[in-house]
């Protein structure tokens, strides 16, 4: 099941990128943001009020909080750079580098949640860079 909604989240960003970057066409890159940002903050409550779980809000610990917190400003300023990027750029160049994420991610695991990086790991990461380096140069 993980696997399917990856793909679908995949297929789903492709589309944000497609329409972001039609609709921000002649609008702030931050008003932009924030229209966004109130849409995903709707469906999520939608999302937690049809699974009817609100009431685990009071469960959340501190440290939870606190990272869950660290981790909306950091999409916050990811979105933020992302809009502004694809208003400047051609979609096509801006989401291959935004997909650099997917190396980044797999360094911060490696040293912050000390997850195992094997060779072909590596050499997956080489490969997106070198594609990324293909499609932007």
């Amino acid at each position: 099941m993980w696997f399917i909604l990856a793909l679908l989240s995949a297929v789903f960003a492709a589309l944000t990128s497609i329409l972001a970057k039609v609709g921000i066409e002649g609008v702030s890159s931050n008003l932009a943001t924030a229209i966004r940002t109130l849409v995903v903050l709707a469906m999520a409550w939608l999302m937690v009020f049809i699974t009817n779980t609100q009431s685990g809000i009071t469960d959340i610990s501190r440290k939870s909080w606190i990272f869950l917190i660290l981790s909306g400003l950091a999409t916050g300023a990811s979105w933020l750079c992302y809009y502004k990027a694809l208003q400047l750029g051609q979609a096509s160049k801006v989401v291959p580098i935004d997909k650099l994420s997917i190396v980044f991610t797999i360094v911060l695991a490696y040293f912050f949640l000390h997850e195992q990086v094997n060779a072909k790991s590596v050499f997956g990461c080489l490969l997106i860079v070198a594609g990324t380096l293909l499609m932007v140069l």
